[in-house]
C-alpha cells in the first residue's frame, strides 16, 4: 500500500448530453483566460488602451493552438505516421500534444500580425503578457495531470503521483508512482511569474525585458522536468530534443534581453507606431 502520494483523476472527460468536456481543453482555456486577464492589467497599468490585449488574444491564440500542434506533430512523427498508425489522429488536440516551443513562437507572429494592424507596438504588449503566459503554461499542465501523460521518473517521495498502469510506459509496468512534473512547473511557473512582476515593478522592465526574462526563467524550470521526465520523444544524441531546444531558447532570451537592455537605454518607450505619441512614463532608471 502506498502510504502517500498524489492520487490521478480518474476521468479526464465529462459529458453534457452528448457535449464532451475535457480537462485538458479546459486547462488551456482557464489559462489562456488569466493571462489575458493578467496581461490587460499589466498594458492598462502603461497607459495602453482598454481591450487591447484581448483584440490581440484573438490573433494570438488560434495561432499558438496550430503552432504547438504543429511542434508536436512534427517533432514526434512516429505518433501519427506508419505502421499501425492513423494520420487523422494529429488533428486531435483534445486528446493532448501541444508544443510549447511551436505555440509561443506561432502565437508571437499572430500577435505581431495583430499589433500592426490595431497599430501598437509589439514590446510593450510582450511585457505585459509576460507573467499570465507563464500562469496559463503553468495551469496548462493540469491538462496533463487529468491525462495521466508526461510524469517524471519512478519514485518514492511523499509527492509522488500515482499513475493507472494503462498509462505506465513500457519498462515502467511495475512502478506505481512517478515525479509529478506537471506540478513542478505549475509551481516554477507561478514563483517565475510572482518574480517578473516584482522585478518590472522595481527597474521597469521595458522594451522586451520582461518577455526576455519570461522566456528565460521558463526554460530554466523546464530544462529539470524535461529531465525528468520519461516518455518516448525523439533524441539527439545523448538528450531529448526538448532539452536542446530548451537551451537554444534560453540562449535566445538571453540575447534578446541584452538587446532589449540596450534599447530601453537609448529611446523611451512607445505604446503605440504612431510617431506623434508622447513617449512613455521612464521614471524609474534602466537596469
Amino acid at each position: 500500500m502506498i502510504p502517500a502520494a498524489i492520487p490521478s483523476p480518474a476521468e479526464s472527460v465529462w459529458h453534457l448530453g452528448p457535449l464532451p468536456l475535457r480537462a485538458y481543453a479546459l486547462a488551456i482555456i482557464l489559462g489562456a483566460v488569466l493571462a489575458i486577464w493578467i496581461g490587460e492589467r499589466r498594458y492598462q497599468a502603461k497607459g495602453g488602451r482598454v481591450g487591447t490585449i484581448g483584440d490581440i488574444a484573438i490573433w494570438a491564440i488560434p495561432f499558438g493552438i496550430v503552432g504547438g500542434r504543429l511542434y508536436h506533430v512534427i517533432t514526434d512523427p512516429q505518433l501519427y505516421f506508419g505502421e499501425g498508425r492513423n494520420p487523422v489522429d494529429a488533428l486531435k488536440i483534445w486528446e493532448g500534444g501541444l508544443g510549447i516551443w511551436g505555440a509561443i513562437a506561432l502565437g508571437a507572429v499572430g500577435a505581431l500580425i495583430a499589433c500592426r494592424r490595431y497599430g501598437v507596438a509589439f514590446w510593450p504588449v510582450a511585457d505585459a503578457l509576460a507573467p499570465g503566459l507563464l500562469v496559463a503554461q503553468g495551469v496548462g499542465r493540469l491538462g496533463n495531470y487529468f491525462n495521466q501523460e508526461l510524469f517524471g521518473r519512478p519514485t518514492d517521495l511523499p509527492w509522488g503521483l500515482q499513475i493507472d498502469p494503462r498509462f505506465r510506459p513500457e519498462g515502467f509496468e511495475q512502478f506505481a508512482t512517478f515525479h509529478p512534473t506537471f506540478l513542478y512547473e505549475l509551481v516554477w511557473n507561478l514563483i517565475a511569474a510572482a518574480l517578473i512582476v516584482w522585478l518590472d515593478r522595481r527597474y521597469r522592465l521595458t522594451h522586451g525585458r520582461a518577455f526576455a526574462l519570461y522566456v528565460m526563467l521558463y526554460t530554466a524550470g523546464r530544462l529539470v522536468t524535461e529531465a525528468l521526465r520519461i516518455d518516448t520523444v525523439n533524441h539527439i544524441g545523448p538528450f531529448r530534443l526538448n532539452i536542446w531546444t530548451t537551451i537554444i531558447v534560453f540562449a535566445g532570451g538571453l540575447v534578446l534581453y541584452l538587446w532589449a537592455r540596450r534599447r530601453a537605454a537609448d529611446a523611451p518607450e512607445r505604446l503605440t507606431t504612431r510617431e506623434d505619441e508622447p513617449a512613455g512614463d521612464e521614471d524609474a532608471e534602466s537596469e
